[in-house]
C-alpha cells in the first residue's frame, strides 16, 4: 500500500491519534481560550483538514440544519466542492457566541496563519499529555483519528468518504485497518 495511504509511517509508528488521545484532546480543548477552543473542537468533530478549517467563514455554519459546510481543499477540481457535516447543537451553541455568527455573513471565523494554527493544536496536544515528538502529535493525527472513530462507532465507509471529502473509496478503506483496541472493536461485532 502507498505510504500516502497509510496509518503508519516508514518506521511504523502509528499515524493516528487513539481512542485515549482523542478523548484527551477534546479535554484539553475545553481549557483553551474561545476561539483555541472552537477550532480545535471543529477539527474534533468534523475531521477537516486545518487548512480547511482555516478557510471556513460563518456563512457555511449552517445553525439551523446543525451542520458546518467545509469547502474541501483537496480535490482537484476547478468546481469548488462542498460537503456539509453534521455537529453537536451544543457545539454549534459555542460557535455562535464565539465567533457572533449573526454579525459577520462572510468574515473567517479564525484568521490566524496555518503555521499559528498548528502551533496551537500542538500546543492543545501537549496539554492533553499527548506524545509531541511522535508522528500522530498533529492535526492530520486528529484528522486519521475522527476517520478510524467514525468506522469503530458503525458509521458507513461510504458516509464516512463524504464526511472526509474523499474521492476514492480506497482513500477511506485505510481507516478499516485500525489497529490495537480500535481493530479488536471492529472484530469483536461479529463475536456477539
Amino acid at each position: 500500500m502507498d505510504n500516502a495511504y497509510s496509518l503508519y509511517d516508514p518506521q511504523g509508528k502509528r499515524l493516528y491519534l487513539n481512542l485515549e488521545e482523542r478523548k484527551a484532546f477534546y479535554e484539553a480543548s475545553k481549557r483553551q481560550p474561545d476561539k483555541v477552543k472552537t477550532l480545535c473542537q471543529l477539527l474534533y468533530y468534523t475531521g477537516c483538514r486545518v487548512s480547511e478549517a482555516l478557510k471556513l467563514t460563518a456563512d457555511r455554519v449552517d445553525t439551523a440544519a446543525g451542520e458546518i459546510v467545509i469547502q474541501s481543499l483537496k480535490k482537484r477540481s476547478t468546481t469548488p466542492h462542498y460537503r456539509p457535516i453534521p455537529v453537536p447543537m451544543e457545539f454549534m451553541n459555542d460557535l455562535a457566541v464565539v465567533h457572533a455568527l449573526k454579525s459577520q455573513i462572510k468574515n473567517r471565523l479564525w484568521t490566524w496563519s496555518r503555521s499559528h494554527t498548528w502551533r496551537l493544536v500542538k500546543a492543545t496536544m501537549i496539554e492533553a499529555g499527548i506524545n509531541p515528538d511522535m508522528p500522530y502529535s498533529t492535526g492530520k493525527g486528529l484528522r486519521h483519528a475522527f476517520g478510524i472513530h467514525a468506522v469503530s462507532s458503525g458509521v458507513p465507509l461510504n458516509i464516512v468518504q463524504l464526511l472526509m471529502g474523499h474521492a476514492s473509496m480506497s482513500t477511506t478503506a485505510i481507516y478499516v485497518d485500525a489497529v490495537g483496541e480500535e481493530r479488536r472493536a471492529l472484530v469483536s461485532r461479529m463475536w456477539t
